[in-house]
């Protein structure tokens, strides 16, 4: 009985552990699926020219089209421990009437396209990082100001008056502070942009400083804690166009290679709010460019010039009727940007003698959210030229104007 009782025992124990033991096994072998982030925005609109100049190409009749202005898909996944990709693609129309013949309709390239592997975890404080990336990816400045500006209604200032692109190839460190103190960025780019190969052996550095100095008091306003402070530099440098030793080299004196780089740099300051009843933003940049005359011949030698471009722009965004009780969340946003940009601060050509030309850029508008991923806005935007002298001939144009009404649209999923 005793050796009989122990057998029972046994094979009692053998069933009773054997599940256990499968479900170890197979718990042990068991691959887990890395979590995947697919998400995108989509936005356009309905334009309507009212300036008086683009009547004039139609006989009197006003230009209008449906645009879909952007479709960024975007595509992140974890790379093992602390490290992460993103893809996001760029979808847009070909406009360039000399590319259409083999490249007609919409075309797909990439906005962003990095690796990125974060360490030091709250080194430098509570919440405190530091990443790396490298790949295409985010310019110095750019992308933190679209976190306040509504991109789908129009580039920010920066991009719009060609400072730089949005996005380019090159490697990038993200430092974010404790505390909510803010963060450091700096970058190390090709410099075209993300659009463009790289065209010459120079690289472009560019760091940017934001710092959120209230975000930690408790005590302070809600809107007021959203304060930032954003200075930036960016430091590049473009070929010449003498850099391959002949070409644009024409006749007997040719004066050999320009290896040297031609200035190309930026640097500005952006301070910002942003909560939902009001966000905003302004700006003061400049940018500083060298360019070459002649054709570096005997006959008519390089020379150099350098030219100084100066920005100030301002938006508001704001939900008014959160004003008066921001429980009650509201579907209604107005808007109001204005951009001054001066090309050349000291012009030098003969025509623009005792004038500054420069442009100015306004937006007036107001959106409604359909849902919490869809927002309509109807808005009028204008650019007009300030301090162009009269046209005389054709040595010069008329003062540019450009106004237009749109019916923009924005999804996100």
């Amino acid at each position: 009985m005793t050796s009989r009782f122990t057998r029972l025992i046994a094979v009692g124990a053998a069933i009773t552990v054997a599940p256990a033991l499968g479900f170890a096994q197979q718990a042990a072998t068991t691959v887990v699926t890395p979590a995947f982030d697919f998400s995108g925005v989509v936005f356009g609109s309905y334009g309507y020219r009212t300036d008086s100049a683009a009547k004039a190409g139609l006989g009197g009749s006003n230009p209008n089209s449906f645009s879909l202005d952007r479709a960024y898909l975007t595509f992140k996944m974890p790379a093992g421990d602390n490290g992460a990709i993103r893809i996001t693609t760029d979808v847009y129309q070909n406009t360039n009437s000399a590319q259409n013949s083999y490249y007609s309709g919409w075309l797909v390239r990439i906005k962003y396209a990095y690796l990125q592997y974060t360490g030091l975890k709250n080194t430098f404080g509570d919440g405190s990082s530091l990443l790396g990336r490298i790949g295409v990816l985010h310019t110095v400045v750019i992308d933190h100001e679209e976190g306040f500006w509504p991109r789908y209604l129009n580039q920010t200032a920066l991009e719009k008056n060609g400072f730089f692109s949005s996005a380019d190839a090159g490697v990038a460190g993200l430092l974010t502070l404790g505390n909510k103190w803010g963060e450091i960025y700096g970058t190390i780019t090709n410099g075209p942009g993300y659009s463009s190969y790289e065209k010459d052996r120079f690289k472009d550095f560019a760091g940017r400083v934001s710092l959120t100095p209230l975000a930690h008091d408790k005590d302070m306003n809600a809107i007021l804690k959203t304060f930032t402070i954003s200075p930036w530099a960016y430091k590049g440098w473009v070929a010449s166009s003498f850099a391959a030793g002949g070409a644009g080299q024409v006749g007997p004196g040719t004066n050999g290679a320009i290896t040297d780089g031609m200035q190309h740099d930026r640097y500005g300051v952006f301070v910002g709010l942003k909560e939902r009843r009001l966000t905003g933003g302004a700006e003061w940049a400049e940018r500083k460019d060298g360019g070459e005359h002649g054709a570096n011949t005997t006959a008519s030698p390089r020379t150099t010039f350098d030219s100084t471009g100066s920005l100030v722009d301002g938006f508001v965004v704001a939900r008014p009727f959160e004003w008066f009780n921001a429980a009650q969340k509201s579907p209604v946003s107005i808007v109001g940007r204005f951009d001054h940009f001066t090309p050349n601060t000291s012009p030098t050509a003969a025509a623009y003698a005792g004038s500054t030309p420069a442009y100015n850029f306004w937006v007036l508008g107001a959106s409604y959210d359909l849902n919490q991923k869809i927002t309509l806005a109807l808005d009028w935007q204008e650019t007009t030229g300030t301090s162009f002298p009269t046209a005389t001939g054709t040595n010069i144009r008329a003062t540019p104007t450009n106004s237009s009404i749109f019916l923009h649209f924005q999804a996100t999923f």
